[in-house]
Order: C-alpha cells, then structure tokens, then sequence
C-alpha cells in the first residue's frame, strides 16, 4: 500500500525566501521507530483520508525520514527572559514541509526532537516521549478550548534513552510532528534587526504578508524607509493585525486558565497563534501569580502577567520594524492593545459560562446593559474566594446543567460539586444572581435556546482539565507499564466536540 504522506503536495514557500533564512539539516537516525499517537483530525485537515494511512506510513515518513528533503533549520534570536541571545535557531526541531489545508491556508509541518542542528548550542536535539505527550495534551486541550493554536500530528517513539535535568533519567526518547500556521517568529526579525539587514527584514515581511494577512492587501512592494509609501501603509496595517491577533490569543490563554511558561519573543509566533508547549500548566486554584516553569524564579512570565508580557514583546517588535516604518506609528497601533484584550476575554469566559455565540444579538443587549461588568467580577471574585480548581468550577457548572437542566428559578442553581465544597455563602449568591440575569437573556420555554445554553457549555468547557496531577497520572501509566489507556481516554474525551458549532 503506497503511503500518502510521502506524497504530499508540499509547497518551497519558506525555502524561496533563500539560505539567509535557514539551515539544510539532516535527520537523525533512531533505533526503532514506534507510532503512539496520531491525530486523525489533523490528516483531514491536509486533505487526506486517515483510513488510507497506516501506523507504518507515520513511521516511515515522520520516524524514519523517507524520502523527504530539504529538511530546514530556521534561523532566529529572541529576548529570554529579557536578556537578548543572538545564538538562537531550531536546536531540535526542523520544518518539514509547507502545505495547503482543506480551506487553501498554508500550513507548516514541523518537527519536534528530530535531531541536532548547527543551533543546538550543545544539545542532543532529541525530545523526551513525556515531553511530547505533554505537548500533545496542551495542544489538544487548547484546541478545544478556543485557543488558536498549533496541535500536534504524530508523536513516535524512538528508542534512545536521554538525560534530563527536569526528568528522572534516563528517560524514553520521541520525535514528534506539528501542524502551525507558521515557525517564523518575532525572534526572526530581531535577528535581521541584529545583523542590519533591512532589505531582508522586507523580503521576510512581503513573505508573512502575503501569506498569513491576506486582509492588509494587494501585493505592493514593500521597501526600507523614505521609499513606497504604499508598502509603509502596508507593514503599518500587518502590525495593527498582529497587535489584534495577539490581543486575542493572550485572552483566549487566560479565559482558559493557561500559562505558557516562556514567553520568550523566539516563541511568539509572525502569524500570532500558539505554539511551542514546555513548561506550561494549566491553573489548579485562581492565582494570578502562578507560575509554571521551575526556572522562572522572579515569576516574569506568571499567570496574572502574560498580558503585559504579550503587549511588550510587541513594543520590542517596533525595534527592527523600525528600519521601514516609524515606532510613532506602530505605538498607536499598539495602544489599542488592552481594550481588544479585555473585549475578547469576555467573549471567551462567558462562552465558558454557556452563553451560545449564535444569540449575538442578544449578547449585545446583555453588554450594552452593562450587566456583562458585574458578571465578570462577580465570576472573577468567586474564583478568588473558593478553594475549588479553575477548571472544575466549569466542569461543575456544565456538568450540573447536563444533568438537571436549566432551573426554573435562580435558587434553583446548586451545582453537584457543592455538596463537598460549597463557596462563600454572598459571593456565591452574587454569582449567582449575576449569571441568572445574564441567563434570562433567553427564553426559556424555548427548547432549542436551552438545548443551546446546555451544548455551549459543554463545547467550550473540559470534562477534565489537564493540570499537573492529571497529566502526572496519565504519564505514570505510559511510564511505568507502557499503558496508553489513560492518554488515550483523556484525548477521547477532549477532542469529542471540537467540531461544535457553538
């Protein structure tokens, strides 16, 4: 049987922009190559049927390497922790080709653990098989949780033991494949900035323009600075779209209860999407001052601060755009930040409270009441005050709705999770009476408006959410007795509606 991955209709848009970009890498050879996870959502989205892909398809083309070349290093710097290396690069991780999905958008497959490249720096470039299942997870998670977001197409195990720092070791290896609008970062303009190489800066953003942000135009030239003033208006237009875009990405992280851990600008994506999963973790109790990544010692990149840190990265971004358009006009741009920021973050959070996208005129009345301030406080506050998980108090919610249904009354509302820990009597009450206005929005003899209420929270709410003790367990039945079982149940459950229209 021919395998279809070996096939694919693979586009040289990145390799085109030249070897100023990139480094011809080759992939490593494993000892074994062993497919443990596929995403066959993901085969659809590339136009392919994952009935006509077999495990040894995945193996051959994304474990073994067949017949595919050039394999691409891309080249970056970035500010870490607010110290800039200029010696960054894929150290791990190469592109493996560019492709149209089923909606004509190109996408990225990129590796993860495939070797090691002229930017290593030292490393072995391989990825630990409980690195990529935690990647796997957060993606998925994310995915379901409105996040746009990269996501993981195949994981394979390897074969070769590895140390780690943060890992008992020795620990099992894995390489691991991608699907993300692009790898090309803040952190690769930075370096061109670094370099003073302008023209490049122009041929890189021509490149993301046209591609990623068919919303700013037509494809007038864009040039350095005192020349094309069409081609100014247009890198001024792709900035004000990245600005909205990341607005909106950091919203949908926080409404999720996420934390990335190292929001580095070499992990700040040109087409602003989420990607490049370490550290992170989902919130456990409401804590804004949360922090994921054992080596974040001061907290810079906690729960509470990623839209500061989000809005700054895109201040240190004026610097090498700054050699065509001028920092006066990017920082108005950049000043609309906050206000797209927080307008987001409610849609998100009060989807996650079940109200349905499709009632949007109704939701317009709801916030031009004003009654939208009091639930997000009152939602923020009994966050604060409850020793309940994040993500169990949706659960919770969502999990009451399924089975009761929508109560007739507000003193109705008694969640199951009370029964073992109840909240703070007045704040709960002032929730409670909060969420119930923003419910009588709809009527309720309306079967079809309350079967919306009930599906809206379950699409955009986790049954389980993958916080460290949850993903602790599932990795221990891998571990310890190659059971999969769990992983398995976990991602049945999550991807289960992420086709929801809700």
């Amino acid at each position: 049987m021919q395998n279809p991955l070996l096939s694919l209709p693979f586009e040289p848009s990145l390799e085109n922009l030249g070897d100023s970009f990139w480094d011809v890498v080759e992939a490593a050879k494993f000892p074994i190559t062993k497919l443990r996870f596929r995403n066959n959502d993901l085969l659809q989205q590339i136009n392919i049927e994952s009935s006509a892909v077999l495990d040894r398809h995945f193996e051959e083309a994304y474990g073994q390497f067949k017949e595919r070349n050039p394999l691409l290093a891309l080249r970056y710097h970035g500010y870490q922790f607010g110290t800039y290396n200029p010696f960054l690069g894929d150290g791990r991780g190469f592109l493996y080709g560019q492709l149209r999905d089923r909606n004509g958008l190109l996408q990225d497959l990129g590796t993860k653990g495939s070797g090691k490249t002229p930017w290593s720096r030292g490393g072995d470039g391989r990825l630990t098989l409980k690195g990529g299942v935690r990647e796997i997870i957060a993606g998925e998670a994310l995915h379901r949780l409105g996040v746009n977001t990269s996501r993981t197409l195949s994981l394979i195990e390897t074969g070769e033991k590895l140390w780690r720092e943060d890992e008992p070791s020795p620990t099992r290896s894995s390489v691991m494949v991608r699907i993300a609008r692009t790898h090309l970062r803040f952190g690769t303009c930075e370096r061109l900035l670094y370099l003073r190489q302008p023209k490049l800066l122009t041929k890189l953003l021509s490149h993301v323009i046209n591609i990623y942000y068919p919303e700013v135009g037509n494809n007038t030239p864009i040039s350095c600075k005192n020349s094309h003033i069409a081609g100014k208006i247009k890198v001024l237009a792709f900035y004000e779209q990245l600005v909205k875009r990341i607005a909106k990405l950091t919203a949908e992280w926080m409404a999720a209860g996420f934390i990335h851990g190292v929001l580095n600008t070499d992990n700040m994506s040109l087409a602003g999407e989420s990607f490049d999963y370490g550290p992170f973790a989902f919130l456990e109790r409401w804590n804004p001052s949360f922090t994921s990544a054992y080596f974040d010692e001061t907290g810079l990149y906690a729960f509470g601060r990623q839209p500061a840190i989000c809005y700054n990265n895109l201040r240190l971004l004026q610097e090498p755009l700054a050699m065509i358009i001028s920092k006066e006009q990017m920082s108005e741009k950049l000043d609309s930040f906050f206000e797209i920021y927080e307008t987001h973050y409610q849609v998100c959070l009060f989807r996650r409270l079940g109200l349905p996208t499709k009632m949007q005129e109704k939701i317009n009345q709801f916030i031009s009441s004003n009654a939208h301030e009091e639930l997000l406080s009152t939602t923020l506050q009994l966050l604060a005050t409850w020793d309940i998980n994040y993500g169990d108090f949706f659960s919770g919610l969502t999990k009451s709705i399924k089975i009761n249904g929508l109560p007739d009354e507000a003193e109705s509302l008694v969640p199951d999770l009370f029964t073992k820990n109840p909240p703070p009597r007045k704040v709960w009450l002032e929730w409670r009476n909060s969420w119930w206005n923003y419910q009588n929005l709809y009527p309720k003899k309306n079967p079809e408006d309350v079967y919306a209420i009930q599906h809206c929270l379950e699409r955009w709410n986790l049954s389980e959410t993958p916080i460290r003790s949850v993903i602790a367990k599932v990795w221990e039945s891998i571990d310890q007795n190659n059971d999969w079982a769990a992983f398995d149940e976990w991602i049945r459950k999550t991807t289960l509606l992420a086709g929801s229209k809700y």
